[in-house]
């Protein structure tokens, strides 16, 4: 579970996080959705630990991340960018080094990294370097790394930005399935679709702060709207919504 009290975050002059709380719980997958500038990437930087808050609270599994961030990080999977693995590696040795930098020992990692590649049917490739992939199997390669060290929770930001059909729902294949196995999912969007199809719960944000939550047909409901995207607009305003 990810637990977010009460952040602030000032970056410059603009509020980029302003009081900003919100529970995305085990076995969902939660959606934060905002225009561009809500503060949708700030909150996950500063859940990973990766930003100070000013003020205010981020926990995983009930982990105060700004006072334990190691063992904290130990509980959270980060999906990186596809285009960024190492392709002189394999995905059994970009996996398994993801998994000792974790803090498992060697023996644990290699166990971990079979483990993996198994559950995510990767054994046809466990062993080809990563240059010449295709876009799904980086995508399969970059989960692999980011739960090899069995996080409960695992955060992704914009995940399915320059992909093509097919790997988009491969990834939403891949969502659902650690959904499935009691993961909790958070990531960011502006993609209405993405959104309505896969989340159980929406966090709508808007100037770093939570507008709205609920399953995507509960916004609905609460807006009187047919759909989403007719919902989101409503919630945030005209103006912003055609910002995003």
């Amino acid at each position: 579970m990810i637990q977010v009290q009460e952040l602030y975050k000032k970056i410059g002059e603009v509020n980029a996080l302003d009081g900003l709380s919100f529970t995305a719980q085990d076995g969902q997958i939660t959606g934060l959705l905002g225009p561009n500038g809500a503060g949708k990437t700030t909150c996950l930087r500063t859940v990973f630990g990766l930003l100070k808050p000013d003020s205010g609270i981020a926990k995983i599994d009930d982990l105060d991340v700004a006072k334990t961030p190691i063992e904290a990080k130990q509980k959270l999977g980060l999906f990186p960018d596809p285009c960024g693995l190492y392709e002189r590696l394999t995905p059994r040795e970009y996996t398994q080094f993801y998994a000792e930098l974790s803090g498992m020992s060697a023996p644990d990692a290699k166990a971990a990294t079979q483990d993996v590649l198994e559950k995510l049917q990767m054994l046809d490739i466990a062993d080809r370097r990563c240059k010449g992939f295709s876009q799904g199997q980086r995508m399969k390669t970059a989960l692999a790394q980011a739960i090899v060290h069995k996080p409960t929770n695992i955060i992704l930001d914009e995940p399915t930005r320059g992909l093509d059909v097919m790997s988009t729902r491969i990834l939403r294949d891949l969502l659902l399935m650690l959904k499935q196995h009691g993961h909790c999912v958070l990531f960011s969007s502006h993609v209405m679709q993405e959104v309505a199809a896969l989340c159980d719960q929406v966090v709508v944000m808007a100037k770093g702060k939570v507008v709205a939550q609920g399953s995507p047909d509960a916004l609905c409901q609460q807006t009187g709207k047919s759909s989403l995207e007719e919902a989101f607009i409503t919630l945030i305003g005209t103006d912003e919504g055609i910002a995003a």
